[in-house]
């Protein structure tokens, strides 16, 4: 293996095939990608191109996956004689930039200029698509920091072609999305918050991201809180007021953002456990088959045409999968009824001095700050209102304002309690818990000791040796960005996308890409 700090003189030959040609190519074993791509751009006469409407560029493909331009060639298995597919792409540069303040990554969504006379709504909807977010989380912002409305157009906020927003989300909601999108079923349980309507609303929001990227067992464990798969995720408590002028897909369920994904084994536990999410339409009126032949998801079409035709069979009777949906969809209603005869309905859940969030008018609740962040902020506008408060004792009433700054008025204050005497017994305790500490502290002065030894070992480890594994690891944190774990599973990924290559080969490969991030990490 060659290493990146060492140029070797050693070359193998290559072939590369390129527009129905395969040409030979002598190259050094220490050489990158990129290098052998300009290799190729010299070779074939390639015009390349990079500005503001787009880029065209070269794509290498060995084994089935794409090697990147920081790559050693011989990291990725490519040895003499191995024959690299090369291509060129040509793509166009996004219209608009989206900041996600969660993962702090940017989103790229495309369509040019036309992409300026659609409304924020549909672009609220693209951007949902791209990350997995219901769309009633999050909020998109300006780069001068003003909010945008669903309603509004983008030419209404005067937005240059590869502008950057920036998307908020609910105060105090980061940590849990962020464990959203890794699927740690524990973590998700403990940032659930205490409030009942918000609380039901963010089992809905997981369900959906779980649906999303195929989080199985946080999916699993949703469905047996009682979480339903067919159920819309709906808007914030605090925006129920003006629900019916929201965005539409938040009639989207989670069974929706599964086959949107093409997640199969997401829409097999869905179905599984409620037979009744086959025939679910979406705001659009799509069924779930519908939106995965609309994104052409072929397993997930065989398997869900597969068990719409099926025959649900009882003893000395069976049904159709479409009247047996029918029936449960008539006892469903009737459950409905049952309930609201009991217990009577209303049309909002939030109560009587739960916050209203009305855009435009109302202070914004979407800053996407921390959890820590917003309880601090919260109790600070609890400080305020107090202070503005009066408080009674006694018969009489004294304000807070009153006391600070109204010269010449007499404040009364609470009388103050007569002095509580320590009883006799409490007394005695305190004496013999005194002679008892004396007694162990004359004792311990004779108690022997083991002789000191002078001679210790040379390989003795010292007391605070785990502090410089701890330091490295910080290290590496700081300068990568991701945990020693966090870079192994990326590295990971990447050797996955060799899909000709056998997993001990792709293990291999993985093993290499993460000692070399680490080697260039501690380089920089």
């Amino acid at each position: 293996m060659s290493q990146p700090n060492q140029v070797q003189s050693q070359t193998m030959r290559v072939f590369i095939a390129f527009d129905g040609l395969c040409e030979a190519f002598d190259i050094l074993t220490g050489q990158t990608v990129h290098d052998l791509k300009q290799l190729i751009k010299d070779y074939f006469h390639i015009q390349l191109s990079d500005n503001k409407q787009g880029r065209r560029y070269l794509e290498l493909t060995f084994a089935g996956g794409v090697l990147r331009d920081e790559w050693f060639l011989t990291d990725v298995g490519i040895s003499v004689c191995s024959t690299v597919k090369c291509i060129v792409k040509e793509e166009e540069n996004p219209a608009l930039y989206v900041f996600n303040a969660v993962t702090k990554e940017k989103i790229g969504v495309f369509g040019g200029i036309y992409l300026f006379a659609e409304k924020v709504s549909k672009l609220k909807s693209i951007i949902s698509h791209k990350t997995g977010y219901p769309v009633s989380i999050y909020t998109l912002r300006t780069p001068q920091g003003k909010e945008m409305y669903n309603c509004n157009s983008l030419s209404a906020y005067s937005l240059d072609i590869g502008a950057t927003l920036r998307m908020d989300v609910w105060d105090g909601w980061k940590e849990f999305l962020s464990v959203c999108v890794t699927g740690n079923t524990m973590n998700v349980s403990h940032y659930l918050t205490r409030e009942e309507a918000v609380f039901r609303y963010q089992e809905r929001v997981a369900l959906y991201m779980a649906a999303y990227f195929g989080h199985l067992d946080l999916a699993e464990w949703l469905l047996k809180k009682g979480v339903r798969a067919d159920e819309a995720v709906g808007v914030h408590p605090c925006r129920e007021w003006c629900s019916s002028t929201d965005h539409p897909d938040v009639g989207k369920s989670a069974i929706h953002a599964a086959a949107e994904a093409g997640q199969l084994l997401i829409l097999k536990a869905f179905i599984g456990h409620n037979v009744l999410c086959l025939q679910c339409p979406n705001p659009s009126g799509h069924t779930p088959l519908r939106i995965c032949i609309l994104h052409r998801h072929k397993d997930c079409v065989l398997y869900l045409v597969m068990k719409i035709w099926s025959v649900v069979s009882f003893p000395n009777l069976s049904f159709s999968m479409n009247i047996y949906i029918k029936v449960k969809k008539w006892l469903q209603v009737g459950k409905k009824h049952k309930r609201a005869a009991k217990k009577k309905n209303t049309e909002f859940t939030a109560c009587v001095g739960d916050p209203v969030v009305v855009d435009g008018f109302t202070e914004p609740r979407m800053t996407s700050r921390s959890l820590l962040g917003s309880q601090l902020a919260n109790q600070g506008k609890v400080k305020a209102n107090f202070k503005n408060e009066s408080v009674k004792f006694g018969k009489d009433k004294v304000n807070f304002i009153t006391m600070k700054r109204g010269p010449g008025q007499k404040i009364r204050l609470p009388t103050i309690k007569a002095k509580i005497t320590v009883p006799e017994v409490t007394e005695k305790r305190i004496i013999r818990k005194a002679s008892v500490s004396t007694v162990a502290r004359f004792s311990k002065d004779h108690i022997p000791l083991p002789p000191l030894i002078h001679g210790l070992p040379s390989n003795l480890a010292a007391p605070h040796a785990a502090f410089l594994l701890n330091s490295s690891l910080e290290s590496f944190l700081n300068y990568s960005g991701r945990t020693p774990r966090q870079n192994a599973i990326y590295c990971l990924g990447l050797a996955s996308e060799f899909k000709e290559k056998t997993w001990l080969r792709q293990l291999d490969i993985a093993r290499i890409l993460a000692k070399k991030t680490i080697s260039q990490e501690r380089l920089l």
